[in-house]
């Protein structure tokens, strides 16, 4: 087992585990990593962002943060310039209006699904987790701060 035990409902550590019926006023979300990939063939990635999507409240968000000493040591010739821009993309396909482009028009949702669905390009997503939140901008900014800064 790992280094969290449930004990009685809660786990170690203080996490409160929620089960079904008992959110509260919290919604279900879900997030995925953005993840930076500078050689594909070597399979090193870098984290560098983070998107949310909470259906109850049309929400979807993406915060990056690009630590270019990290990409730089994966690969010394990456195109640091071209990784923050792919970045920023991403957030603006999340905030939706004219800088998404073709996606303005699409739900929260969909653009979500968009952003999330496998590609090979350096800038990558990771894989869908879910969670339960009151804030999704502040969940975002949480997860920001705990997995990719």
């Amino acid at each position: 087992m790992s280094d969290h035990h449930i004990l009685g409902g809660r786990q170690a550590g203080g996490r409160h585990i929620t089960r079904a019926g008992q959110g509260g006023d919290r919604d279900v979300f879900e997030y995925a990593l953005l993840r930076v990939v500078p050689r594909i063939e070597r399979g090193e990635c870098v984290n560098a962002g983070v998107l949310v999507y909470c259906r109850a409240q049309g929400y979807v968000g993406a915060r990056t943060h690009l630590d270019e000493a990290r990409l730089l040591a994966l690969d010394p010739a990456a195109d640091v310039a071209g990784v923050r821009a792919a970045l920023g993309a991403v957030e603006h396909v999340c905030a939706g209006g004219t800088a998404a482009g073709q996606a303005a028009g699409d739900d929260a949702g969909r653009r979500f699904r968009w952003l999330v669905a496998p590609r090979s390009t350096i800038v990558q997503p990771g894989p869908v987790h879910t969670g339960l939140t009151a804030d999704p901008a502040a969940e975002t900014e949480r997860l920001l701060g705990l997995l990719v800064r």
